[in-house]
């Protein structure tokens, strides 16, 4: 998702999202000039998904 998806998602201004990835309190991956955030590590980073695998096999 993008920076600014990821604030929403946090409750966060656009600008305080980028800032916050720019700190590296938003997990972030590059590509090229772009970055986004990892919806796994973010789940992880919330407590949604303790092991950070998005993942799950059906019981």
């Amino acid at each position: 998702m993008t920076i600014p998806e990821a604030g929403t998602f946090l409750g966060l201004a656009r600008n305080t999202a980028y800032e916050a990835a720019a700190k590296g309190e938003i997990p972030t991956l590059e590509f090229g000039r772009r970055k986004v955030v990892p919806t796994a590590k973010l789940r992880a980073m919330l407590g949604l998904d303790p092991t950070g695998d998005c993942i799950h096999a059906a019981p």
